[in-house]
């Protein structure tokens, strides 16, 4: 996925991160084993509305004790403060979904609207219950592929990808605490408390977080909104980027126009 990403990375601090187009900011959370290139459709078709935002999460590059859901949100709250960003459209897939609500319900002042898509942060069934197999490619390759309604999303090159961080025994191991920090990170408690108009998109066929997740979060989270796609799994922007694309344009021109490059 990542050689055909063709946006510029910029850096500022010790953060890594795409910034495209102008307007309201509209800042991407990738998940567990996301990159930057998930964004890819989303990025090139919403940076001529908003000012697309991506930042890389360091999933990898906290010490072991804030290797945690809690650890990504106090980066994220670090990076908004650095770049000045407000009113911003706020939206995570998977563990970057997770990361988003945490965000919402801990510094809601900047925060204009909450879009999620295969959100964790109440249920999530990961890699399974078992430690992700070192070694065996096959084993991988077909986790991977349980991510998509189409196992031909999954391309060799994601899977290598996958393949290579779960053969770093640090990676691995850092993987494995995120995962199980978003288990135990259970936000079904808090989710009445955010205020923010509210967007879930979410594949009818996401077997990672289910639909009944969505329709959980949906009956949660007070001013929300939901759209299932069909043949559809975990990462919809991936899978689906056109009608993912269209039901999100739809919900933030509700909140209002932004300004349109010409």
């Amino acid at each position: 996925m990542l050689l055909s990403f063709k946006f510029e990375i910029k850096e500022q601090d010790k953060f890594r991160f795409v910034e495209e187009g102008t307007g309201e900011p509209l800042l991407l959370l990738h998940g567990l084993f996301g990159a930057l290139s998930n964004f890819y459709g989303l990025i090139n078709y919403f940076r001529n509305y908003y000012r697309v935002i991506v930042p890389s999460l360091p999933l990898f590059d906290l010490d072991i004790l804030h290797t945690s859901v809690g650890g990504l949100e106090k980066f994220i709250n670090r990076f908004i403060e650095a770049r000045g960003y407000n009113q911003v459209h706020l939206l995570g897939n998977s563990l970057g979904g997770h990361v988003a609500l945490k965000h919402v319900l801990k510094h809601p002042g900047k925060i204009k609207s909450l879009i999620l898509t295969g959100s964790s942060g109440l249920f999530e069934s990961g890699m399974g219950d078992s430690y992700p197999k070192r070694g065996d490619y096959e084993y991988i390759k077909t986790k991977t592929e349980l991510t998509f309604y189409d196992p031909k999303t999954a391309t060799k090159e994601l899977v290598d990808e996958v393949f290579a961080i779960v053969n770093n025994r640090m990676k691995a191991i850092k993987i494995i605490a995120l995962a199980k920090s978003a288990i135990r990170n259970n936000l079904g408690e808090e989710l009445n408390q955010i205020k923010q108009p509210t967007l879930l998109i979410w594949g009818n066929n996401d077997t990672i977080t289910p639909p009944f997740v969505a329709r959980e979060f949906n009956k949660l989270i007070p001013n929300s909104e939901l759209y299932f796609i069909d043949k559809c799994g975990h990462a919809p922007m991936m899978e689906v980027p056109d009608e993912f694309n269209t039901i999100l344009h739809r919900f933030l021109k509700k909140l209002g126009q932004p300004a349109t490059i010409t």
